[in-house]
């Protein structure tokens, strides 16, 4: 395989990448609701459900549904798009602002490390909680709070997973005034950023700022793609 075959499937990637992610983002969080009508309650601060009612819940449904139905499941298994999507977007950017482009993607890709520790502890938690005789069903719920708990181990992962859309923000600006992207894409990306920033874990917000990211990363992933054909033009 020559450099120009490698270059070009690189590239494909992360055009791939920069729109698949926000969409599965976006069925991540959908899978999150039962009803319309609950996608549509807006809460300003994000209030965790009852650790004893979700707990109880989980292990009274046994693990009756597949292990993929599970949202966290989905975001886990995607995080290599996030680190496809940030280099995609530095490929862009540092045309323009290359010191910014770097910033953005260093912090990206940091982000996704401790993204992976969230959605990973949640991933093997919500299906352990599965497994458990209900008779220990009150030292599941002492375990489940210990170890979500904000001031504990989870609390600084969560905080820091934060980086990876702080990254992707900074990468979006690094795009402002970038050759064949429009300012809106720009606007559009910045904007999805900031609002998973402002309403982290407040799902249907977070849906919202998938499809602002899917607005704002398809035209970038559209000028990788035209730069991965410029070689053979």
């Amino acid at each position: 395989m020559n450099d120009v075959a490698v270059d070009r499937f690189i590239r494909r990637s992360q055009a791939t990448a920069l729109v698949g992610l926000p969409v599965l983002w976006l069925l991540m969080f959908a899978l999150h609701f039962k009803s319309l009508s609950e996608f549509l309650v807006l809460r300003m601060r994000y209030v965790p459900a009852p650790a004893a009612e979700k707990v109880t819940r989980l292990i009274a449904a046994q693990n009756r549904w597949p292990m993929i139905h599970d949202p966290h499941l989905l975001g886990y298994l995607g995080l290599p798009l996030l680190v496809l999507a940030a280099f995609g977007l530095y490929s862009v950017g540092r045309s323009a602002r290359p010191a910014l482009a770097a910033v953005g993607v260093s912090m990206t890709v940091t982000g996704t490390i401790f993204c992976g520790g969230v959605m990973g502890l949640f991933t093997a938690v919500i299906r352990g909680l599965g497994d458990i005789d209900p008779r220990y069903t009150d030292g599941a719920i002492a375990t489940y709070v210990a170890v979500t708990a904000e001031h504990g181990a989870y609390g600084l992962t969560r905080t820091l997973a934060e980086l990876a859309l702080l990254g992707l923000g900074i990468q979006s600006l690094a795009l402002w005034k970038s050759a064949n992207i429009p300012l809106w894409a720009t606007i559009a990306s910045f904007l999805g950023c900031l609002l998973f920033l402002g309403f982290w874990d407040i799902d249907n917000m977070m849906f919202v700022g998938s499809l602002c990211l899917l607005a704002g990363f398809i035209p970038v992933a559209r000028e990788i793609r035209r730069r991965a054909l410029a070689p053979l033009a």
